[in-house]
C-alpha cells in the first residue's frame, strides 16, 4: 500500500481489501447459524453490538496499529505472515466444516447463550473482523503518511460498517432465501478463495523478508 498518492486504485483497492476482512460474508453463515431459532429482535441485537465492536476494534488497531509495530519491535512482513497463518486455519475450518456432535436435548435446556459475548467472539472477532481486516489496517497505520490518508482509511472502515449493520439487522429476510445447501456450499467456496488469500498474505510478508521473489520468478 502506498499512501504518498491518494488516487482511485488506492480507494479501489483498501476498500476491496476492507469488504474481505470486515466484510459480511465470512461473518454471515457463522451468525445465522449461531442465532437460529431466535427472535428477530434478538437478532438484530447481536447483529448490531457485533458490527459496533468490530468497527470499533479496527478503528483502535488502525489508529494503534503503528505504535504497537514499534512497541512489539514487529514488521509490516511479521504481520502479513502472521495474519496469513490465523487466515489460514479459518478458512480451512470454514472448508472442511467438520460435523459438529448432536446436543441433547437436555443439554440445549440446559446451557443458556450469553448473546452478548457471542456478538464480541466468535462473531465480532474473528468472523467479522477477521485476519486479513486486522493486517490490511495494522500495516495501513504504518504506511499511512498524511491527514488525508487517515481520514481515507477511516471513512472506508465506516463504510464498509454501514454495509454491515444494514446486511445484519436484515437477516431473516436473507435467510428467507438461504436454503442449509447453499450455505454450505457457499461457505466451502468462500473458504478456498480465503485460503488462496492466506497464502497470498504469507507470500507478501516472505517477500517483504526478501525469502522469495515478490513478483513470484
Amino acid at each position: 500500500m502506498d499512501f504518498d498518492t491518494i488516487d482511485g486504485e488506492l480507494v479501489a483497492g483498501l476498500l476491496l481489501l476492507l469488504l474481505i476482512g470486515l466484510g459480511p460474508k465470512i461473518a454471515l453463515v457463522p451468525f445465522l447459524e449461531k442465532t437460529h431459532g431466535m427472535d428477530a429482535a434478538t437478532k438484530r441485537e447481536i447483529g448490531t453490538r457485533m458490527v459496533t465492536i468490530a468497527v470499533v476494534t479496527a478503528l483502535i488497531l488502525f489508529l494503534a496499529g503503528a505504535f504497537l509495530m514499534k512497541l512489539l519491535h514487529i514488521t509490516g512482513g511479521a504481520v502479513s505472515i502472521g495474519g496469513g497463518i490465523v487466515l489460514m486455519l479459518l478458512a480451512l475450518k470454514m472448508t472442511l466444516r467438520p460435523e459438529e456432535p448432536p446436543v441433547r436435548a437436555d443439554e440445549g435446556a440446559e446451557k443458556e447463550i450469553d448473546h452478548h459475548q457471542l456478538a464480541v467472539y466468535p462473531l465480532a472477532v474473528p468472523y467479522l473482523l477477521n485476519p486479513v481486516g486486522m493486517t490490511v489496517l495494522i500495516v495501513a497505520s504504518d504506511k499511512v503518511s498524511s491527514i488525508w490518508g487517515y481520514l481515507l482509511v477511516i471513512a472506508l472502515v465506516l463504510l464498509v460498517g454501514a454495509f454491515d449493520m444494514l446486511v445484519f439487522r436484515n437477516t431473516d429476510k436473507l435467510a428467507k432465501r438461504l436454503t442449509p445447501t447453499k450455505m454450505i456450499v457457499s461457505e466451502i467456496v468462500f473458504g478456498i478463495l480465503l485460503t488462496a488469500v492466506a497464502v497470498q498474505l504469507i507470500a507478501y510478508g516472505l517477500a517483504a523478508y526478501g525469502v522469495i521473489d515478490p513478483l513470484g520468478h
